[in-house]
């Protein structure tokens, strides 16, 4: 699905990776439009006067079988540049009839050394000396096709980085748009402004427009219901739809009894009184306590949440004519995370409650701004729209809340004890001048119990677990390094002022492996 027939752009071809999204991501840092879009889609294109440039992105398939994803190889003749990216660098060598092979001996996972062999376009500025580059692959292409050549290698991939100069053909082993990659951004940059000659014309703040343009020609008369949580996803996606509609946006805050102590009511009062729209409180804590009663599975609670979630907005939006619309903060990554935006074999993660929790069939029609940004460009459109900095820097919380954060099953008496252990860590980040650092911190609860020993006296409870993490856009992310003196403070602190807990860890995985939420 393309947006914008007008300008000028870069096509990302969608072949199922999970860092698709990434490219699209670097593109647009650089200040150059970009679409994701699926092989099936190219397939369809027929107008190709905006289009600048081609990224085959990577993917699980593998083109040494007879049935492989392709493009029509009339693409080729467009006589626009095209670069592919791992899966994409062997479609084109196929393509091209090179060949390629699966082989123990050939494949790389993690990090490898590239080693420059020819000066190339691609590699301006970038191969002066050897790079650290992220590869994830088993196939390889273990023979040139033709009008190619070498760029670069690594030990065992000797065609990591080829080129057909005479038709802006480029293609790399390695993954250029994760940040294991050394300097990644400067492939892309190569590729947009020395050989898809392309302008730096897009900024996330350039989208208000566009963006107040859209949601006012799909509303027109209608009303609007925005379940605003007060993270900074649902609050730019409220005061964007309010600037385009005003009076026909009504926001509802449903207090699901899992959120952060006290941060309902702060929120709640910043947007009536500062930003005066229409928003309704709705407690329904015991609504949601009693649904999730003795439910220990992630998935289950996630599908329950996003249910009564819808259930209680389709309530409400009888209380009003012309409601036919609900509107949500839906993110790029949790489409990822959740199903595949584009239809491609993008595996699913998880179900985000405002994405694969949503019932299939809902009385409302979805109106979600934000799914083709990620979280810093969101930040960005928030300082364009005047949000406070406490909400739009906030770090990015579950729409299920708490929910996820107690891992196994949901008491009151549970979350009393995860949002007190979660206060004094929040805080004390933020006193210690270490929470702008971290892009998401939080305290959770484990479903066991320890022995511990206070005032003398066995104590048989809870143990609470510390998540930090640095990241870029939540796609990867590795573990914040904590000075000891803080983590001897914050271990005291909890335990001390939180009745329950006798126990703290720190989990240090990065994602990948494991995701930054628990659940």
């Amino acid at each position: 699905m393309q947006f914008h027939k007008n300008k000028e752009k870069v096509l990302i071809i969608d072949f199922g990776s999970q860092v698709t999204k990434l490219i699209a991501r670097r593109i647009r840092e650089l200040g150059v439009y970009s679409e994701v879009i699926t092989p099936k889609a190219l397939n369809k294109l027929s107008n190709f006067k905006n289009i600048k440039g081609l990224i085959f992105s990577g993917g699980p398939s593998t083109v040494t079988i007879s049935k492989f994803q392709t493009v029509p190889k009339e693409i080729f003749k467009k006589k626009i540049p095209i670069l592919g990216i791992c899966y994409g660098l062997q479609l084109i060598a196929k393509l091209f009839g090179g060949k390629i092979k699966p082989s123990k001996k050939t494949r790389e996972f993690g990090r490898a050394i590239l080693i420059k062999k020819n000066t190339s376009l691609l590699t301006k500025n970038y191969l002066n000396t050897s790079k650290l580059v992220w590869m994830s692959h088993e196939d390889a292409v273990i023979k040139l096709p033709k009008n190619f050549k070498t760029v670069a290698s690594t030990k065992n991939s000797k065609l990591t980085i080829i080129e057909n100069t005479k038709n802006k053909i480029y293609g790399v082993q390695f993954h250029p748009e994760v940040t294991h990659t050394d300097n990644g951004k400067q492939i892309f940059k190569n590729f947009l402004f020395l050989i898809c000659k392309i302008k730096q014309k897009w900024s996330p703040a350039s989208q208000e427009k566009r963006l107040i343009e859209e949601i006012k020609n799909k509303v027109k008369d209608n009303k609007v219901i925005c379940a605003l949580s007060g993270g900074v996803d649902s609050s730019v996606a409220a005061l964007l739809i309010n600037k385009a509609i005003k009076k026909n946006l009504i926001c509802i805050m449903v207090d699901t009894g899992l959120m952060r102590k006290n941060e309902f009511q702060h929120t709640y009062k910043i947007f009536k009184k500062k930003y005066k729209l229409n928003v309704k409180l709705i407690k329904a804590s015991n609504l949601f306590f009693s649904k999730l009663k003795n439910i220990s599975n992630p998935e289950k609670k996630r599908k329950i949440i996003g249910n009564l979630f819808i259930k209680i907005f389709e309530k409400e939006s009888k209380k009003y004519s012309n409601v036919k619309y609900l509107a949500q903060g839906t993110l790029y990554p949790d489409i990822i995370e959740s199903r595949s935006s584009t239809g491609s074999k993008t595996s699913k993660i998880k179900s985000h409650h405002n994405v694969g929790g949503l019932p299939k069939k809902m009385n409302l029609n979805l109106i979600e701004p934000l799914k083709e940004f990620f979280k810093d460009e969101v930040r960005i459109l928030g300082r364009s729209l005047g949000l406070v900095k406490n909400i739009n820097f906030k770090h990015p919380f579950p729409g299920p809340g708490l929910g996820i954060r107690i891992v196994g099953s949901i008491t009151s008496e549970r979350v009393r004890i995860l949002q007190e252990a979660d206060y004094i860590y929040i805080r004390e980040l933020i006193k210690s001048g270490l929470y702008d650092k971290i892009w998401q911190a939080y305290a959770a609860l484990l479903p066991i119990k320890t022995v511990g020993v206070m005032g003398d006296s066995r104590t048989y409870e809870n143990i609470c677990l510390l998540r930090a993490v640095t990241s870029e856009d939540g796609m990867t992310a590795d573990y914040f390094s904590f000075p000891k003196n803080f983590m001897d403070n914050i271990s005291n602190k909890i335990i001390n002022n939180v009745k329950g807990i006798n126990r703290v860890v720190y989990d240090i995985t990065s994602k990948p492996p494991s995701t930054i939420e628990l659940e």
